[in-house]
């Protein structure tokens, strides 16, 4: 009996010794809620994620508070979409005193220049495309890897998997799109945050504001937009989650465009909401702007 216990003991600590130790769970601040929902798709249970900006909250003209100031300067690892969206996380991080350098996960994906008050610009919006965030999966992966290299197979498996989901994603928004006649896909906005979306699945935004929802639009500006919808004949108009419908409105007003419902373009939506996720956001953007542009 003894022996028996003996080997048993040896058994259970041969186990333990040859298991892989598991990393502590990784404390991860992400800027927005759409790169939050990547990360947690790819960290898994490993990762307990904070996204800065809130669902329906408008990542060009976020405040950060002291909490928010608490969480960056207690993450193991922060996560940053870049190419100039998140103009506030530089004093941010300051403020905080946050040591880390934050992993930007758009580095490498194919940008768009566009010129707004005289120059030459990023857009920012690379998330539209679905593509561009297969790109962000591996960014996130080989971060999350090196922030916790016993967990690096757990993250290579959920990047590998999630990198299909959204493979079959970009397939379904190119058919349901390409499906439409292209001159029926034109569609009127409140800002210009669409430009990978219309490079990637062939659909013209027109928008009164630039890249970002801090700029404003002059009322020049506003009357060649008038002219150019009619001339072009652009039937319908969508509201954004994140930001101010009222502009859209009158221009639609003034238009004869109809309204197509919301849009989620730099947010996710609530839990409950129809955008909670990046996948479903997508989705739900493709099906909005199908019905609509099918009418």
């Amino acid at each position: 009996m003894q022996q028996t216990k003996a080997l048993g003991w040896l058994l259970a600590l041969a186990i333990c010794i040859s298991s892989p130790a598991h990393a502590r769970t990784l404390h991860v601040v992400a800027s927005f809620s759409i790169l939050a929902d990547v990360v947690k798709q790819i960290g898994g249970a490993q990762v307990v994620v904070k996204s800065l900006v809130p669902p329906d909250g408008d990542p060009h003209e976020f405040e950060p508070s002291p909490d928010d100031a608490r969480a960056l300067k207690e993450a193991d690892i922060a996560f940053l979409s870049g190419e100039g969206l998140e103009t506030w996380f530089q004093r941010l991080a300051q403020a905080s005193g946050y040591k880390g350098k934050a992993t930007v996960v758009s580095t490498g994906i194919e940008t768009i220049s566009m010129e707004e008050d005289g120059k030459s610009v990023t857009d920012p919006h690379v998330w539209n495309s679905v593509r561009n965030v297969i790109v962000w999966a591996d960014n996130i992966e080989k971060a999350l890897s090196a922030a916790s290299p016993e967990d690096a197979a757990k993250f290579r498996s959920n990047a590998t998997n999630y990198a299909k989901q959204l493979e079959q994603l970009d397939a379904y928004a190119r058919a349901q799109i390409g499906a439409i006649p292209k001159e029926q896909r034109k569609v009127l906005t409140s800002h210009d945050a669409f430009g990978y979306f219309s490079r990637a699945y062939g659909v013209s935004f027109l928008s009164p504001i630039g890249l970002s929802t801090e700029s404003e639009a002059s009322a020049g500006d506003v009357a060649k937009l008038i002219d150019q919808i009619k001339k072009e004949g652009v039937k319908v108009y969508f509201i954004e989650n994140s930001n101010d419908p009222r502009l859209v409105q009158q221009i639609a007003a003034a238009t004869g465009a109809k309204p197509g419902g919301k849009l989620y373009v730099e947010s996710l939506s609530a839990a409950d909401g129809p955008a909670a996720t990046y996948a479903s956001l997508i989705r739900y953007n493709v099906d909005q702007i199908v019905t609509a542009i099918s009418k």
